[in-house]
């Protein structure tokens, strides 16, 4: 069966499916994420997440260390429940306070049985 129109076309039939992950798709997955990494202290993600996570989980840090209504605010406009916001500035800013970064660990899992993707366990690093 041939695909209809001339959308996203590579050759005389046009491409069957189109890809479906798209950027705000990947920018939710990464907010749920890091929600849950705050949250639950650790998560287990893929090996192609990973460093997108640190490098957002440790602007996170960085924002309850300074600890101020703007950065809080920051913060609550990434993260996807107020209990998260509350714990990072509660808990987590003052945890790390002394530190000048590298507040996330991965630590390689394995491969995942069904599709073999390389999974890693991301923790707060002091854990």
């Amino acid at each position: 069966m041939a695909a209809q129109g001339r959308k996203n076309v590579h050759g005389k039939a046009g491409v069957r499916f189109k890809a479906g992950y798209t950027a705000a798709k990947n920018k939710m997955m990464l907010r749920n994420v890091v929600t849950s990494l705050v949250l639950n202290e650790e998560v287990k993600v893929t090996s192609g997440v990973v460093k997108e996570l640190k490098t957002l989980a440790d602007h996170l840090v960085t924002l309850a260390k300074r600890n101020t209504l703007h950065t809080r605010r920051q913060a609550a406009a990434v993260l996807m429940d107020e209990e998260a916001v509350k714990k990072l500035f509660a808990e987590l800013g003052p945890r790390f306070a002394n530190r000048q970064g590298g507040y996330t660990k991965a630590l390689k899992l394995g491969f995942r049985k069904g599709d073999s993707a390389e999974v890693c366990l991301v923790r707060w690093s002091d854990k």
